[in-house]
């Protein structure tokens, strides 16, 4: 047990695809109290499969690893990886693993639904968003198709984050921001639609009643756990609006995510609705909304680069007009699954720094193209970046975002912003006060800060018409 706990402890799980964190933190002052994390596994080849029953062992450790703190914890809530696929029994056992988000054997049913249900702008106007492979309409589409007996042997259908609070509590529940990124919870009535539940063949008796924001899904019934027997449990929420959650956003503050894959993400109060499908109109865990964008290569990618060329990761050099896209696992923003690395521009005196910092420019395009369709009116202009994820600690990543934004940029010091932002609902839950105040006061999104500089923009013409001289390519 670390620092002297000042009000009541609460637990932030984050249960993502390769592990489980979870923190004990003093409800009033934010001060992590106790930490723990237990790896999962994820299948190779074409599926990207676990069984969730590792997610509850992992829980269980991550909790063990945190001592008497966790014992000492009022109020407890999760954040999950979001789309996952959770099949169960009548008996509550997965009738198979579940299918994650970055499972993308869905894309054959993906481009199905589209199609039946009236095409993009349809399922934007009603549901908030344009299922791609991702979403969990898509995977159980692909279930149905592929198999039949698993299909009908399904007595519940969870999202990850839904699996475990159950377990902790016997209660079906789930929350309106992981719900939104089903395809089956429509933004427009803000409720499971019975129209696409039925197109699919999924009855929504199946499905864990949606709770209302700051309500809570139970207390803890599981007893081999070490939590306190009766702690409140809140809905809990996805991974993404969780860290939206532990920075307090206020609408229109743009939030850049370096990770494997990186995201673009603002809270709104206008519920967002983008025809092209760039933008998921997700909703977020308080009662406003959250439009995000995705790309899928993000510093995997430019580590990969990096290993190519034989270059530390942040061994970049200016200079040179070469251009990267560096969609080595194909691109989901843009929407070109097929794509892959596209080099232009080389020269007898290009170098390997130059080629390394094109891979970063690349990448980092790519989101800020997204991030100007996620960004609307609530948005200033010249609003602060705030930068977190892995690649936020890298100096070439700050510093090129720096230049291709021309916005000043934050790098909170909190960094286990899911957990946090579980935390923070479980706070506001405890304390009846709105979670992203309470991560307000906790100053989580405190941190350096980098002025503006002048955007680069003979780079960002650069990769504008490679990227629309190269769509023959990239389409192939």
């Amino acid at each position: 047990m670390g620092a002297q706990a000042a009000g009541p402890l609460v637990v932030g799980v984050d249960s993502s695809t390769q592990s489980t964190k979870a923190l004990v933190v003093d409800a009033v002052t934010g001060a992590v109290i106790a930490r723990g994390q237990a790896p999962h596994t994820v299948s190779g080849g074409a599926g990207k499969e676990s069984d969730p029953r590792q997610w509850w062992h992992a829980l269980g450790e991550a909790l063990a690893q945190c001592g008497d703190a966790a014992r000492q914890a009022s109020a407890v809530s999760v954040g999950g990886q979001q789309h996952g696929l959770v099949t169960l029994d009548a008996a509550g056992a997965p009738v198979r693993p579940a299918m994650l988000w970055n499972d993308v054997r869905s894309a054959p049913q993906s481009e199905r639904l589209i199609a039946e249900r009236g095409g993009a702008a349809a399922w934007a106007d009603r549901v908030g968003s344009v299922p791609g492979p991702a979403f969990t309409v898509a995977k159980w589409a692909w279930l149905k198709a592929n198999e039949p007996a698993s299909a009908a042997a399904t007595a519940a259908v969870r999202l990850p984050h839904d699996y475990l609070t159950e377990r902790l509590t016997g209660e079906a529940v789930t929350d309106r921001g992981d719900a939104s990124g089903t395809g089956w919870w429509a933004s427009s009535t803000e409720s499971y639609d019975a129209e696409i539940l039925a197109h699919v063949g999924l009855d929504p008796a199946l499905l864990p009643r949606v709770a209302l924001p700051g309500e809570a899904a139970g207390t803890v019934h599981a007893g081999h756990l070490p939590l306190p027997k009766g702690a409140l449990v809140a809905a809990g929420t996805g991974d993404n609006m969780a860290a939206a959650l532990g920075l307090g956003l206020r609408p229109g503050r743009p939030v850049l995510s370096l990770g494997t894959s990186g995201t673009v993400y603002a809270v709104s109060t206008h519920r967002p609705a983008d025809p092209a499908g760039t933008v998921a109109g997700f909703a977020d865990a308080r009662g406003d909304w959250l439009p995000l964008a995705c790309t899928l290569n993000c510093t995997l990618a430019v580590d990969r680069v990096a290993a190519l060329l034989g270059r530390d990761r942040e061994s970049v050099e200016d200079g040179g007009e070469v251009v990267m896209l560096p969609f080595l696992d194909g691109e989901r923003t843009p929407n070109l699954p097929g794509a892959s690395g596209l080099v232009h521009g080389l020269r007898h005196d290009t170098t390997g720094g130059q080629l390394l910092q094109a891979a970063y420019d690349g990448a980092v395009f790519t989101l800020l193209q997204a991030l100007d369709r996620v960004l609307d009116a609530d948005a200033a202009p010249d609003a602060p970046l705030l930068l977190i994820g892995g690649g936020a600690r890298g100096r070439a990543w700050r510093e090129t975002v720096r230049r291709l934004s021309g916005r000043p940029v934050v790098v909170p010091e909190a960094r286990e912003l899911v957990a946090l932002g579980a935390a923070a609902q479980a706070a506001g839950l405890l304390l009846e006060e709105d979670p992203a105040a309470v991560a307000r006061r906790w100053e989580t999104a405190r941190g350096a800060e980098y002025e503006a500089r002048p955007r680069d923009e003979a780079a960002w013409e650069r990769l504008t018409a490679t990227l629309a001289d190269g769509a023959p390519l990239l389409r192939r």
